[in-house]
């Protein structure tokens, strides 16, 4: 029953934390110790590795439309097939990065001094470039999909590559990015949320031959009643997040950053 719950709550913040600015990795890994799972060493990392994938599987749902080229509609097939070379384009640098620097990063930067100042950072840094873009006036914003360019997808991909690093956030770093680059925030939401699919995907692939599925059928319910959580969850977040966006800035976010680093720092011992 234990187990349950924490799978449960686990899949939640998940489904929760994905899509928000606010670092999946970074509450994780404080959630983590105070809700154990009778998983072993290999089951549990891809445990978080699964739900992560599930998340993404409520991207393909709720963008089904956008995201589907088989369609009858020739102009509407172009837009879409148009659409996945530029996520395509922005996924190279994230996957060469994740590839060449995975088993680093894990070992060594997700302590957590490393989360609470990535927080902090990115959090101090969403307050002031959302106040910097509040006081810009006459700026050209792109704020359609078809508008976007193959080099602002690639240099969103760019700033995806932060990401990597634990506290960062992807979801975060590509909004700021696009921010910065000249994208409405609708916009850098929903192409984030695209280049999720591929990156997870890939990442839920390299995990798979790394660790195996050799894993026991408690250990698979463990998993699939996460990944149902955070899938249902993850539909509910983004549907809520695309409609916020477009009358409220990060700066709240920014500010919660801040304040989740100061208590990781004070509670920094109960990492796993």
């Amino acid at each position: 029953m234990t187990d349950i719950i924490s799978t449960i709550l686990l899949g939640i913040i998940q489904g929760i934390t994905e899509w928000l600015p606010i670092s999946s990795t970074a509450h994780l890994l404080l959630a983590e110790p105070h809700l154990p799972l009778s998983l072993t060493a290999n089951a549990k990392e891809f445990f978080f590795v699964g739900i992560q994938f599930f998340s993404i599987i409520a991207v393909g749902v709720l963008y089904f439309k956008e995201l589907s080229p088989f369609t009858r509609n020739e102009t509407r097939r172009r837009a879409t097939l148009s659409l996945w070379g530029k996520i395509l384009i922005a996924t190279i640098p994230a996957g060469i990065m994740g590839v060449l620097f995975d088993d680093i990063i894990v070992a060594h930067l997700q302590g957590p001094i490393v989360i609470a100042a990535t927080l902090a950072f990115y959090g101090l840094l969403y307050i002031l470039l959302e106040k910097g873009h509040a006081r810009k006036t006459k700026v050209h914003i792109t704020d359609s999909m078809e508008d976007l360019t193959c080099k602002q997808a690639f240099l969103l991909g760019l700033f995806q590559v932060l990401a990597l690093i634990p506290g960062t956030s992807r979801s975060g770093s590509t909004v700021l990015g696009g921010l910065i680059i000249g994208l409405s925030r609708p916009l850098s939401a929903n192409f984030s949320f695209f280049m999720a699919i591929p990156v997870i995907a890939g990442a839920t692939l390299l995990k798979m031959l790394k660790l195996g599925l050799s894993y026991t059928a408690n250990e698979w319910m463990i998993m699939l009643i996460g990944g149902v959580v955070a899938f249902i969850i993850s539909l509910i977040v983004m549907k809520r997040l695309r409609a916020f966006l477009k009358t409220h800035t990060f700066i709240g976010f920014g500010y919660y950053r801040i304040a989740l680093a100061v208590l990781i720092l004070v509670v920094g011992r109960g990492f796993a």
